[in-house]
Parts: C-alpha cells; structure tokens; sequence
C-alpha cells in the first residue's frame, strides 16, 4: 500500500483538527510530500506506514494551529440577535468552521459502528466543539476516541507518557461533552428534513416552521448573526423579502449527514445555480440547527496533484 491509499482518511484526521476542508487538504499534501522526500529514513520495522503517516500529519497539524486564530460558528461568537437586526459585517472564511464532502474525509468501513463513528465525528458541532481544545488535546482525541488508537500507540506518535495521553483524554472528552451534546442521527432524519426541503420549495413558512424545536437556531457564516427560537426565525422567514421564494433544494453528503445546496434560477429558460449551502442537526423529530453558508460554492477544482512514487522519481 502506498502512502496516497491513505489520502481520504489523513483528511478527515487533518479536517477534525484544523476545522477547514482546504486547509486539511493543504496539511495531508504537505504530509505526503514530506513522506515522499524522506521515504529513505522511513523503517518499516518500527511502525507501520499508516503510524507513520498520522505521525507525519500530527506535526503538520500542529505547526499550522500555532498561529491560528481558533474557528468557530456563529453561536460561538456572541449572543442571539433579535430578529430584524441586520447582518453586519462579514468575517473572513478563516474565522469559520467550514463544510466539508464526505467523500473527501470519509474513507470506508467494514464496520457500521466503525463507520457511524466517523461519521458522527465530522458534524459539524463536533468539529466546532473540537477546536476549543488545545490541539494537542484535539489529536489525543481523535486518535483515541475516534480512530480507536490504543494509548500506548498515540503515546509514542507524540512523544509523551501514557499516563498523560490519558490525563489529556479525559479533559478533552469532559469538554467536549459541554460544549457538543451532538445527538446521534436519527433513522427518520432525512425525512424530516425532505419535508422541510419541500416546504422550502413551496416557501410555505407555516410548515417550515411546524417543523422546528421551540429552541431551535438558525445562522448565516459569514456573518456572526444567528437567531435562538423558533418565533424569530419564523419571524426572520415571514418577512424575508420573496427572496427564496423559487429556490429549490438538491441534496448533497456534507459533514457525515445530508445537506441541502439551495439553487435559485438565474432568469429564463430553467437555470439554476447554487446560493447557499444549508446544513441541519435534528432531535426528537424535530429541527433544533440551521446552519446556512452563504459564502459556499461547490468545489470546482480537479483532483489534488498526486504525489509521484519513489520509484517514479528514480526513473525520472
């Protein structure tokens, strides 16, 4: 197995740490580069490539968070605003906590649970939660909790002690449960939000609205404004202008669950191009998060550059 098999996965590692699909990729072809230039010192009788690897992303992860100002969503960065306060100022993406494609950071799994896992892992609350921890505590984190690494081996990828791999742990985990009670995924969620994406469709408010917990919270990155409560946001629908009025909603799997790009036509003939991207937490039946990035547009570049071979540079 080559070191590019493990592309998918380093991603997701890198996306839970950084919380940004570009700058996770940016850290995993830095890391693969960083391998390839440097395959002669690798041993495999002292670990496998994967530990290697992860090893290798770690110290790249860690390098680019000593500079960087901590992401966030909007609920994070102040209170609610009433309904009708205007958005202000739009912050810059490096502010955010950003979406991200499943294919990009979930690689697959034999074991569903191994795989549920993941998945409830890159939502999007989860990746928030996990950026108030120091990163070092973040890496001890997913490494463990997510990845299933035993002490011993996430000791030895940092260079610590087991006994403070598990100090780590245990903070990390009694913060994140505060500040991320993600439920898991319900069976019925992607159709609860069908029927939203259909009132949506129809901009019937009422269903809409029918269809959010009472303390439910709407935000609108890159903006710090958010609302908390299903009146205001009925309030913020209601008066919204006619604006979405003719968007449709076209499915998409972002951050381990389904999202929504919305589309609004572009004029005659049919056209549609995408506005928004829409993502959703639900509980109990109902919706209790909206999260809508206005500053999204679906990826357009081509596959990242594929990092040559070793025996590929030698034949150059």
């Amino acid at each position: 197995m080559q070191a590019e098999d493990f592309r998918v996965e380093l991603t997701g590692y890198a996306y839970r740490m950084l919380g940004s699909g570009s700058e996770a990729e940016d850290a995993v072809q830095e890391t693969l580069l960083r391998a390839w230039k440097n395959a002669g010192r690798y041993d495999e009788e002292r670990g496998s490539l994967r530990t290697w690897l992860y090893r290798i992303a770690t110290n790249v992860c860690l390098d680019m968070l000593r500079s960087a100002q901590r992401r966030a969503r909007p609920v994070d960065l102040g209170p609610a605003v009433e309904a009708g306060a205007p958005l202000g100022v739009p912050l810059p993406e490096s502010t955010w906590v950003r979406p991200i494609a499943d294919a990009r950071v979930l690689p697959g799994a034999d074991d569903p649970a191994e795989q549920a896992v993941r998945r409830e892992s890159v939502r999007l609350a989860f990746v928030a939660a996990l950026q108030k921890l120091s990163p070092r505590q973040r890496a001890v984190l997913i490494l463990r909790d997510v990845l299933g690494w035993q002490a011993a081996e996430v000791a030895a990828l940092l260079e610590t002690s087991e006994a403070s791999v598990t100090s780590a742990l245990q903070r990390a985990r009694a913060s994140v449960r505060r500040d991320a009670p993600v439920a898991p995924l319900e069976p019925d969620a992607e159709a609860l939000l069908d029927r939203y994406c259909r009132a949506f469709a129809r901009y019937d408010v009422t269903a809409m609205i029918a269809l959010l917990h009472e303390d439910a919270t709407m935000s609108m990155p890159p903006f710090t404004w958010w609302l908390r409560g299903r009146e205001a946001i009925a309030d913020v629908l209601r008066h919204g202008g006619g604006s979405c009025e003719g968007a449709r909603m076209v499915p998409v799997a972002m951050n381990g669950t389904t999202a929504f790009w919305q589309e609004r036509p572009t004029g005659p003939g049919g056209a549609f191009e995408p506005f928004a991207l829409m993502l959703f937490e639900t509980a109990g039946g109902l919706i209790t998060e909206i999260v809508t990035f206005l500053d999204e547009r679906p990826m357009s570049s081509g596959p990242l550059p594929r990092i040559p071979s070793e025996n590929e540079e030698d034949s150059s």
